[in-house]
């Protein structure tokens, strides 16, 4: 954080400039992350939001949950045969399977990822 000093009678009030947040939009991990911060670990949020890193913190868990939850579901999708030739056999049973694996895959990366340290 660039700190710069403006003389106002005889004392030095600083100018706060916040350093260029990275490029990146905050989606849901990310999002739960931030929320999960806030509530629940304040000391650390206070403490990236002041150093100005707290978008670069939140989009990187946001990646690595976006990674793993990925893997999750192509891992688990493949080990329950849940596969194209279900989807063109019965597309409801292979909805109703892939939104099951979907938010167990959640599950598992909000606890190992968001509401972690």
């Amino acid at each position: 954080m660039n700190l710069i000093y403006e003389k106002c009678g005889d004392y030095l009030i600083p100018n706060l400039i916040p350093d260029p947040e990275p490029e990146g939009e905050l989606r849901k991990f990310g999002l739960m992350r931030k929320s999960y911060l806030e509530n629940h670990r304040r000391g650390i949020y206070a403490g990236l939001l002041l150093s100005g890193e707290l978008k670069k913190h939140l989009l990187m868990i946001q990646e690595q949950t976006e990674e793993r939850f990925d893997l999750l579901v192509e891992q688990m999708a493949k080990q329950e045969g849940v596969a194209e030739q279900l989807k063109a056999q019965d597309q409801m049973l292979w909805v109703r399977k892939m939104n099951n694996i979907r938010i167990r895959a959640e599950e598992i990366v909000r606890e190992e990822v968001i509401y972690c340290l």
